[in-house]
């Protein structure tokens, strides 16, 4: 029997397929405008007996395919949990929200803070971010690492720290440091939700903007503990799901 969980996010879809528990088959795209269309083109060809969708979109999904869903939240659980065992603190930064989850041994979510009211701190934040810098997302990270201090950012909404941050640059601030300044200020929001819900020894990040290495250098500084990033962070909804599919957790 092969299990499909898909991960419909704001910015990309994910697709994971697995087979007596192991992964055989592992899918992404851009989410584009017509999300639907973009899944459909996914699974071409993907042969599975069941399916799961998790993910902003999964709603969509149901509809127009008939599918099970889940919540994110349970699908980060499942998938996390069933990677590393024994974590008990996740944290999602993915396109559109960002998420603290805290699990227990039998990997069930059993407490969680989301933000997804506005797109502050979040991988559309950074993109923005970025861009107003005249990096690309994955040059982003990179630079700020490079700095030798940061400037502090007072805004974490994101039209005024673009004001802010176009300000900085005209007052001839250095891109660095100001992409530093950036990155502390979402650690600094990450380590609140975090706190929030609890922080044990080990906590896996994951989502998007875990591929992000000021943003793993940084939350490791500010909470003295070893930051997890899978292999393949952006799949961990997906994977969850899966595991859900087919009965597994």
């Amino acid at each position: 029997m092969r299990y499909a969980g898909i991960d419909i996010g704001s910015r990309t879809i994910e697709l994971v397929v697995l087979r007596d528990g192991e992964i055989i088959e592992s899918r992404q795209a851009d989410s584009g405008f017509d999300p639907m269309t973009q899944a459909k083109d996914l699974l071409a060809g993907v042969e599975h007996d069941h399916i799961i969708a998790t993910g902003y979109g999964r709603h969509l999904f149901e509809l127009s395919f008939d599918a099970l869903t889940v919540t994110e939240i349970k699908a980060y659980a499942v998938g996390v949990s069933a990677l590393f065992p024994g974590v008990r603190t996740i944290l999602d930064i993915g396109g559109q929200d960002s998420k603290a989850i805290a699990v227990n041994d039998k990997g069930k979510a059993i407490k969680f803070e989301m933000n997804d009211r506005c797109a502050a701190g979040t991988g559309k934040f950074m993109e923005i971010m970025a861009n107003t810098l005249g990096y690309s997302i994955d040059e982003f990270g990179k630079e700020a690492l490079k700095a030798t201090k940061d400037i502090q950012i007072s805004s974490m909404c994101t039209v005024f720290a673009e004001s802010e941050v176009t300000s900085l640059l005209a007052r001839g601030e250095k891109p660095q440091e100001i992409a530093l300044g950036l990155h502390r200020s979402i650690v600094r929001r990450a380590v609140a939700m975090l706190k929030r819900v609890s922080i044990k020894e080990a906590i896996v990040f994951a989502g998007g903007v875990a591929r992000n290495s000021c943003m793993h250098h940084l939350l490791e500084e500010a909470l003295e503990k070893n930051i997890l990033v899978p292999e393949n962070p952006q799949a961990m909804g997906a994977f969850g799901a899966a595991l859900l599919a087919g009965g597994i957790c």
